[in-house]
């Protein structure tokens, strides 16, 4: 693969070909004055003084992802963002721009002849022109090369996996407009060629799996997974989310084995824990978010997955991973109640809960459809205080709202559902 240098060593390989194509074909000798290749900007080709000398102007007017290659070695990173999976090659066409410019009459028509039957003839840009242009510089002129030149030699471009092809493009007269207007310069003869695929990727260490020794492959007469596989969750009170203590029940298949642990992972503050076994069978396992171990598991949204071994399995295996919501619990009401208002309308109280609400973690109160934030906190709090202005009186369902999370307002084993005794009362 090539390295960041890419684009431009195949802007100066094109030049260096362009280059050839004038000193093979007597150019000079043809129109009777120098003549040179430059890769500017359009608007910098012609001097401020206006005096236009002969030349040829190679310009990347635009690059674009090659669809071909777009989507190859990803994803690079793991599901949690951290850890490098492999290094995925940036594939990128090149778009260029010939221009024609001329001192004289037919001059500018006279190059894009010579330039076009160059790239018509040479549709490919082979290994050896790649280290012929940038690698296979003597000795004892490399040193006079400017600094970047003598860079190039390290582009990759002559060892990246595809060879180097240019196609013509035929922009039309609308396109052709947009382009000149929009680099403020005047128009000229002009050719548009793609350039593809440049291979651009990085070198950073990736894990390497070892080769396999054998494969355990069986075929079973069910559509039943035999691999450890989690299906759903579910809660004994019924609720949508997860509390701390409260029974949690993971149903599935393959899950009986020596040793069996279920693992909660939270991405955002970095937690890999073990949550509390109540019990398992083949099909399902019962655990609970220990309250005990609050401080080890915020309200958030975790990925849990089981881990067993089985009998005749010389490594424990590990399922796949579902969703737990983790909801925080409202245990701690006001003691006071009815709540009196202050003189300004408003009213005061403190509210507990668990688990704790963590630095940079966005809590609300909902009384009824009303929402209201907290006290400023700076650190982990299971207790916070709320002034309510203009206080609403009577009695209002209350909820806490953690980085959009709810404590459950409704009970769910009462048939119809009815809502939770979880009211605060202000008069």
């Amino acid at each position: 693969m090539s390295s960041a240098l890419a684009i431009a060593g195949v802007t100066q390989i094109l030049r260096d070909l362009l280059n050839e194509r004038i000193v093979n074909g007597d150019v000079i000798g043809v129109i009777g004055t120098s003549v040179t290749v430059s890769t500017l900007p359009p608007d910098k080709v012609v001097a401020q003084n206006g005096v236009e000398v002969t030349q040829l102007n190679l310009f990347l007017r635009h690059v674009t992802p090659n669809i071909g290659w777009r989507n190859e070695g990803l994803p690079s990173r793991d599901a949690a963002g951290r850890n490098r999976l492999s290094n995925p090659p940036l594939a990128l066409n090149l778009h260029y721009l010939v221009s024609a410019y001329g001192a004289e009459d037919l001059h500018a028509e006279i190059l894009l002849g010579y330039a076009m039957q160059m790239f018509h003839e040479h549709p490919t840009v082979t290994r050896a022109d790649i280290r012929t242009c940038l690698e296979d510089h003597p000795p004892d002129v490399s040193a006079t090369f400017p600094p970047w030149l003598n860079a190039l030699a390290a582009t990759g471009l002559a060892d990246q996996v595809e060879q180097l092809r240019i196609t013509p493009e035929f922009l039309s007269t609308e396109e052709m407009s947009k382009f000149w207007t929009s680099t403020l310069a005047h128009y000229r003869p002009s050719a548009a060629y793609e350039v593809s695929v440049v291979l651009i990727q990085a070198q950073d260490p990736a894990p390497q799996p070892l080769p396999v020794l054998r494969r355990n492959i069986k075929a079973l007469p069910t559509l039943a997974p035999w691999v450890p596989t989690l299906a759903s969750i579910t809660t004994e009170d019924k609720q949508p989310v997860a509390q701390l203590d409260k029974l949690i029940t993971l149903n599935g298949y393959h899950l009986d084995g020596a040793a069996p642990e279920v693992r909660l992972v939270n991405d955002r503050f970095k937690i890999d824990e073990a949550a509390t076994l109540a019990g398992s069978s083949a099909n399902k396992l019962d655990f609970t978010v220990p309250g005990a171990r609050a401080n080890d598991f915020p309200v958030g949204i975790y990925r849990v997955v089981a881990r067993m071994q089985a009998a005749g399995d010389p490594v424990p295996r590990t399922s796949n991973s579902l969703a737990l919501t983790l909801a925080p619990s409202v245990n701690g009401l006001p003691p006071a109640q009815p709540i009196t208002r202050a003189g300004d309308g408003s009213a005061s109280f403190a509210l507990s809960f668990t688990p704790a609400a963590r630095a940079g973690q966005t809590v609300r109160l909902l009384l009824g459809s009303a929402e209201y934030a907290p006290q400023d906190f700076t650190s982990s709090a299971t207790t916070l205080n709320f002034i309510i202005p203009n206080a609403p009186t009577g009695e209002h369902l209350v909820r806490l709202r953690i980085d959009g999370i709810d404590s459950p307002i409704i009970d769910m084993t009462a048939q119809p559902p009815a809502f939770l005794d979880q009211r605060i009362n202000i008069q």
